[in-house]
């Protein structure tokens, strides 16, 4: 079997969790061999809470062994080590050495999808109130849209520096059908 082993990255408020379904949704039924449980994709969501402290690199070498066990497998992991390394960087000026685990990535043929937004602070206003109707919670880290534009553009940097294959997708306008054909296509799937 063909697995797609696929992390999607990018400032908060971008896009990545639609983006993830609808990839998620093509992946799943195609690759599906029980009719019971959903085995034919895989989504982890890295993130909640753990990146940008200090059990970020550990959770982050053990997701790795979680991946390593289901190599075979089709594999979507929403934000890894790019976000532990930003959010370590913006928060408190530490610098995260990610070169050991991007190398198992490698080996592991992990590719990464960096989600983008305009730099449009109307949108992203926007994008904050969808974002406040579905998890209040997040009311608690809510920043101003500037902030999301300068996480942006360290993702922007970072992804420039990495070893391992990446796309780069703009949500301009959220459903875009267009985008998931975009990463359909560049995974072979289309």
């Amino acid at each position: 079997m063909k697995s797609h082993h696929l992390i999607f990255e990018g400032a908060e408020l971008s896009g990545k969790s639609w983006l993830m379904s609808q990839v998620y949704d093509w992946l799943e039924p195609k690759y599906n061999k029980n009719k019971a449980i959903l085995d034919g994709c895989h989504w982890f969501n890295c993130d909640v809470g753990v990146y940008g402290t200090k059990h970020g690199k550990p959770i982050i070498k053990n997701y790795l062994k979680i991946f390593e066990e289901l190599k075979q497998k089709n594999l979507l992991i929403e934000k890894f080590y790019l976000a532990d390394k930003i959010y370590n960087s913006l928060h408190f000026g530490k610098k995260i050495d990610y070169q050991a685990i991007e190398k198992k990535l490698s080996i592991l043929n992990f590719k990464i999808i960096l989600v983008t937004f305009p730099e449009d602070k109307k949108l992203l206003q926007e994008r904050i109130r969808d974002r406040l109707n579905l998890y209040p919670c997040y009311e608690r880290i809510l920043r101003d849209p500037a902030w999301y534009i300068e996480q942006q553009r360290e993702y922007l940097k970072e992804i420039q520096k990495i070893g391992l294959p990446y796309l780069i997708i703009k949500t301009n306008k959220l459903p875009d059908g267009k985008l998931v054909n975009k990463i359909l296509k560049w995974i072979r799937e289309k």
